[in-house]
């Protein structure tokens, strides 16, 4: 059970570093060390959300979006768009019921007018498990050292009991009917900058226009190995999939720096436009293999915030691609 909680856990964005550069990179490369140990080494495929399937469409922004940020993404025109749905977990076999194959994810790359992209990087977590790089690789290294048959507590059980907001982010997550009726959470605060220099903290959130339906842990088991990435193939072949892209918008004195703490669910919603998935690339595992999304690929109108977790998942993410593609 503590494994399974913390397999799911693994998957959540990755990363970890809080500190100068020269240790940044040791972190990062010791996390994808570490999850390839508890999975194992896949030549080829993510050290995290190893599993997954891409699909595209367009975005089309709403009035709202022009109103909080100078960003061309909400400059009236639609944006083609890549978009990568995922398991979580390092292991490429990894049936889509499993428990450890939440909390799912979502990544964009909006491919912008001007010739650029911008990424977000989501996930189906409402908070993340721990507050900094740092202490995920330690979560990592926790359950890497809680094999089966160890002595209690464990290493992991240890760390659970330390990290209390890590049991509570893996039990906010179930496994979804299909990814089209899945809400994907950006836990990473951000920052829009309007045209007068404004800025206001954020967090992104994308929700299914078909609403939200998810499955007992035991009819989960029940299903086909890939019953997730078949479904959402033949779903966009008879009808385009819809998302609404929206921003969680902090209020004045709501800290920015610890995504282990959501902000309240009082705080304003704006609808920043729509998503519509409506094609399937013919060869995902390729197109998925070339395709690196990083938290901090942004245009200019939306900042990083003062949030750890945004530059040690890109230091993760650009080792895991690193390898991947050698």
């Amino acid at each position: 059970m503590m494994r399974s909680l913390f397999a799911a856990v693994t998957l959540a964005l990755s990363v970890g570093f809080a500190g100068a550069q020269a240790q940044t990179a040791s972190v990062a490369e010791q996390t994808v060390d570490t999850l390839n140990k508890i999975w194992g080494s896949h030549p080829g495929f993510r050290a995290n959300h190893a599993k997954g399937v891409v699909v595209e469409g367009s975005f089309t922004p709403s009035i709202e979006g022009a109103k909080l940020s100078k960003a061309i993404l909400f400059q009236g025109k639609a944006s083609a768009v890549t978009v990568r749905f995922s398991d979580s977990g390092g292991l490429p076999t990894l049936p889509d019921g499993a428990g450890p194959a939440n909390p799912h994810g979502l990544s964009v790359k909006f491919h912008l007018a001007d010739g650029s992209d911008m990424d977000i990087v989501t996930n189906a977590l409402k908070f993340f498990p721990v507050a900094n790089g740092e202490e995920f690789l330690a979560l990592l290294q926790a359950l890497a050292a809680s094999p089966a048959g160890a002595p209690k507590p464990t290493k992991l059980e240890t760390f659970l009991a330390a990290h209390p907001a890590a049991p509570k982010a893996m039990a906010s997550v179930s496994t979804p009917t299909s990814f089209a009726r899945e809400t994907y959470n950006g836990v990473d605060a951000f920052v829009f900058v309007d045209a007068a220099g404004k800025r206001q903290p954020f967090r992104f959130k994308i929700v299914p226009v078909a609403g939200e339906e998810h499955l007992s842990a035991a009819d989960a088991a029940k299903q086909a190995p890939n019953f997730l990435m078949d479904e959402i193939v033949a779903r966009i072949a008879k009808r385009p999939v819809s998302f609404k892209l929206l921003a969680q918008l902090a209020n004045p004195g709501d800290q920015t720096k610890d995504p282990t703490q959501p902000w309240p669910d009082d705080r304003k919603l704006v609808d920043l436009g729509t998503i519509t998935i409506d094609k399937a690339v013919a060869d995902s595992k390729t197109a998925e293999k070339a395709l690196l999304f990083l938290p901090s690929n942004l245009t200019d109108g939306i900042e990083m915030s003062d949030d750890p977790l945004i530059d040690a998942r890109n230091q993760a993410y650009g080792v895991s691609f690193g390898r991947r593609s050698q």
